[in-house]
C-alpha cells in the first residue's frame, strides 16, 4: 500500500499539466482533461489485467478526438463536447465487445513498426498544432497540417517575444531537468518556471495568455447524444478511436509487463479500456487510453498493484479541489 501510494501521488503530480494540456488538443475545455483523468484510470485499474498501466488523456488520442469533431462543431462549444462524449461512449462499446468476444489476440498481429509509425506521425501533428501558441500568433483551429506551416511562415515576423520567450525557457528546463533529473516531476516543475517568468515579465501587459480559473470540483455528471442520428454519424470515426486506444493501452502494458515479469491478457485489458470510456462518457471524461510517460513513471516510482491507478485518480482529485486556482496562472505558451 506504500509503495502504491507513492507511485500514486507521483503521478497525481504529473497528470496534472499533461490532462489540461492534452484538453487543449482535443479542443475541449481544459478541466475535461482532468476530469478524463480522474475517472477513466480508476475503471481500467480495476477491470484491467496490468498492474502497472496508467489509463487517462492521452497526446495521440487527443488529436484524433479534434480531427473527428471539429468537422460538425466549433471547438469549446456545448456541441463539440457533448459530441466528443458521445464518440466516447462509442469507442467504449465497440472497445467492451471486442474483450467479451476474447478478440485480444488480434493486437499480436499489429507490428512493431506500425506502432512507432504512428507515434511518430502523431508527434509530428501535436508539434504543428501547438507551434501557434508557441509564437503567439493567429492560426484558425482545424488546419490542415500543410496550411498551418504555411500560415506560420506568413507571419513569422509577428511572432510575440514575450510568448516565444515563455515557450523557449519551459522547453528548455523540460529539456535539462529530463536529463538531470528524470525521476522528477519535469513538466510540473517546467511549468512553474515558465508561470514565474510570465509574471516578472508582466505577462498581461504583453499580449500572453493565461489557462484562466478552473473549476473547482468533482466531474460532473453528463449525458452522450444516443440517438441513432448521432451515433450513425460517428460510429466509424469510434472503431477508429477504438482500435486506437486498444493498440495503444496493450502495447504500452506489454512494454512494461516485460520489465516486471507479468504476463498480460489482452481480452481482459479490452474490456477495462471499454469499460473506462463507457463510464467516463457519464462523468464528463473523453476518450481515454494508456499512457506511456503516466505507466512507465508509475513503474519507475515502484508500484506493485493497480491500486497505484486508483490513488493517482484521488489524488489529483484532491489536487483540483485544492489547488485549481494556482492552476489559472499557467502560461498557454508554457503548456505549448
Amino acid at each position: 500500500l506504500k509503495a502504491d501510494l507513492i507511485a500514486g501521488l507521483t503521478g497525481a503530480v504529473v497528470v496534472l499539466p499533461q490532462g489540461v494540456a492534452f484538453a487543449m488538443i482535443a479542443g475541449l475545455p481544459p478541466v475535461f482533461g482532468l476530469y478524463t483523468a480522474m475517472v477513466p484510470p480508476i475503471i481500467a485499474a480495476l477491470f484491467g489485467s496490468s498492474r502497472h498501466l496508467i489509463s487517462g488523456p492521452t497526446t495521440a488520442i487527443s488529436i484524433v478526438v479534434f480531427a473527428t469533431v471539429a468537422k460538425f462543431a466549433d471547438p469549446g462549444s456545448a456541441k463539440f463536447i457533448q459530441m466528443a462524449l458521445t464518440l466516447t461512449f462509442l469507442a467504449g462499446v465497440y472497445q467492451l465487445a471486442l474483450g467479451l468476444a476474447r478478440m485480444g489476440t488480434l493486437v499480436n498481429f499489429i507490428s512493431h513498426s506500425v506502432v512507432v509509425g504512428f507515434t511518430a506521425g502523431a508527434a509530428v501533428l501535436i508539434a504543428t498544432s501547438q507551434l501557434k501558441h508557441y509564437f503567439g500568433m493567429h492560426i484558425p483551429s482545424g488546419e490542415s497540417f500543410l496550411h498551418t506551416w504555411r500560415d506560420i511562415f506568413q507571419q513569422i515576423d509577428e511572432a510575440n517575444l514575450y510568448v516565444t520567450g515563455i515557450a523557449s525557457i519551459t522547453l528548455v528546463s523540460l529539456i535539462v531537468l529530463m536529463r538531470l533529473k528524470p525521476r522528477w516531476p519535469v513538466m510540473l516543475v517546467a511549468m512553474v518556471l515558465g508561470s514565474v517568468v510570465a509574471m516578472l515579465l508582466g505577462a498581461a501587459a504583453h499580449g500572453v495568455r493565461v489557462v484562466g480559473q478552473l473549476p473547482q470540483h468533482l466531474p460532473p455528471l453528463s449525458m452522450p447524444d444516443l440517438h441513432l442520428a448521432a451515433l450513425k454519424q460517428l460510429g466509424s470515426a469510434a472503431l477508429a478511436i477504438a482500435m486506437l486506444g486498444l493498440v495503444e493501452a496493450v502495447s504500452i502494458a506489454r512494454s512494461v509487463a516485460a520489465k516486471s515479469g507479468q504476463r498480460i491478457d489482452g481480452s481482459q485489458e479490452f474490456v477495462g479500456q471499454g469499460l473506462a470510456n463507457v463510464v467516463g462518457s457519464f462523468f464528463s471524461s473523453y476518450a481515454s487510453s494508456g499512457s506511456f510517460t503516466r505507466s512507465g513513471l508509475n513503474y519507475t516510482a515502484g508500484a506493485v498493484t493497480p491500486l497505484s491507478g486508483v490513488f493517482a485518480a484521488l489524488a489529483l482529485a484532491l489536487i483540483v479541489l485544492l489547488v485549481a486556482p494556482l492552476a489559472a496562472h499557467l502560461p498557454i505558451a508554457a503548456m505549448a
